[in-house]
């Protein structure tokens, strides 16, 4: 899985310059998938007008082999979650699996 999520965000990353980290958290992260297991995605944005519900209709996940839950925080957003000590953003720190990063 990890080898399709790393050819998946390349190639989204060359199309999308506003992406600045992608990575996957949950059951894949972890080692503990099974049958029925989604693929947990993460995208960090420099920007979005869109609000968070809808902004995961823009990105196109069908060539990963399996279903995907996206969610999708801009920069500004993600920074706050930081600076606020939000638990779904030290789980995410400790447990995702970046594959891209703007840097």
């Amino acid at each position: 899985m990890h080898q399709a999520v790393c050819a998946w965000a390349s190639e989204l990353a060359r199309s999308r310059p506003d992406i600045f980290r992608i990575g996957y958290i949950g059951s894949y992260s972890r080692g503990d998938w099974g049958v029925a297991s989604d693929l947990d995605l993460i995208l960090i944005v420099e920007r979005s007008e869109q609000p968070f519900w809808r902004r995961a209709l823009a990105f196109d996940a069908l060539g990963l082999p399996v279903p995907v839950d996206m969610v999708i925080y801009t920069r500004e957003e993600w920074q706050a979650m930081a600076a606020r000590g939000e638990r779904f953003y030290r789980t995410v720190e400790q447990e995702a699996r970046w594959v891209y990063d703007k840097g």
